[in-house]
């Protein structure tokens, strides 16, 4: 592996676009087969019930907080380098953005990961969305939207050494936890009948979460190039993609670059072996208000918080990132806020609206 890393066949940003299409294709693959998605996991958590949902994403979850750690703990993952840990932060930008993006995920029925995942399998639904949420990350970047995210980031900032919560915990807390959630994820999948197929996707997506950290720790360290340290997200880079391909003659390799495509073929290849690849559309009952509504909070949401559910979810929050760690609690208070006045049965008339656009 060092010889590949310090091989001259091909550029360093072609090396991390290469490794992330395979860490992609993992990732679409094992989270397609085991249906792995925040948005389903907060709704049963809303509505009272600790369901097979919430097992597949706190086995992700806590594999990807377990497997992260161990690296740290190894001193693999140079943590003043990653950029969650590295640059002043934004807790009004987290808690704002997630609130947002936590809403729009129940809007559109899954959040930006999910979005792609779903897409790869013919869901004409989540494809719509998710071009939409990719044009309005893209704007809030660097287009029209771009002021009003940045005047909301500076309104509460946090310097680089206020973000790294494990300075404030004991050695080894991280893995200790992870151990801990894992375990209560493997009973709970156990007790709702997960099945093993899915139990050990679940736990591959979150591992990952670590191969991405890991890989490109490895090649920034090798590299004579600027490699960013990073790992799964898909809000900027799915942007990029979209924008790189409207605007470039060839595209700019880069790991976000890679990732998009690799998570999109992992995901297609899952729901073709698998016989569930179908076409769905728009129609009636789905209505295209809502995912419209929540594309749009996703795209402005995530670009705001720093990261999607997995972005900041499992990614940052796997270093302890606390504006990852505000992000991710935003994204759940919300999601329910938002489930209980759209689509419980007995919600209010503003979600009734929505069904019916």
């Amino acid at each position: 592996m060092d010889q590949f890393f310090t091989s001259d066949f091909i550029s360093d940003s072609a090396k991390a676009a290469l490794g992330a299409a395979i860490i992609g294709l993992l990732f679409g693959f094992f989270s397609q087969r085991s249906q792995f998605c925040l948005r389903a996991a907060t709704v049963e958590v809303w509505r009272g019930k600790a369901g097979g949902r919430l097992a597949i994403w706190l086995l992700a979850f806590a594999a990807a907080m377990v497997s992260v750690q161990a690296l740290v703990a190894l001193n693999l993952i140079p943590l003043e380098d990653i950029r969650q840990l590295a640059s002043v932060g934004s807790l009004s930008g987290a808690l704002i953005g997630g609130a947002l993006f936590g809403s729009g995920m129940i809007l559109a029925r899954g959040c930006a990961s999910r979005i792609l995942v779903l897409s790869a399998t013919g869901n004409l639904r989540a494809l719509v969305s998710g071009l939409l949420l990719t044009v309005v990350a893209q704007s809030s970047l660097r287009g029209i939207l771009s002021p009003v995210r940045e005047q909301i980031s500076s309104l509460w900032l946090i310097q680089a050494e206020q973000r790294n919560v494990a300075e404030y915990l004991p050695e080894h807390f991280g893995i200790i936890l992870g151990l801990s959630l894992f375990v209560l994820a493997l009973v709970l999948a156990a007790r709702t009948h997960v099945g093993m197929y899915k139990t050990v996707g679940s736990i591959i997506v979150g591992i990952t979460i670590a191969g991405g950290w890991l890989y490109t720790a490895q090649l920034s360290a090798a590299s004579f190039e600027t490699i960013a340290i990073e790992s799964i997200t898909f809000t900027g880079p799915s942007a990029n993609t979209l924008m790189a391909l409207i605007n470039e003659p060839s595209l700019p390799l880069s790991f976000g670059i890679g990732l998009v495509p690799g998570v999109f073929a992992g995901s297609f290849i899952a729901s073709i072996l698998s016989g569930s690849f179908k076409i769905e559309r728009f129609n009636v009952e789905t209505g295209m208000g809502r995912y419209i509504s929540g594309a749009v909070m996703m795209g402005f949401g995530g670009m705001l918080a720093g990261g999607c559910a997995v972005g900041a979810g499992l990614t940052g929050v796997s270093v302890f990132s606390l504006t990852a760690i505000v992000a991710l609690s935003a994204m759940w208070v919300s999601a329910g806020i938002t489930d209980m006045v759209v689509d419980r049965e007995k919600g209010f008339r503003f979600g009734t609206l929505l069904k019916t656009v």
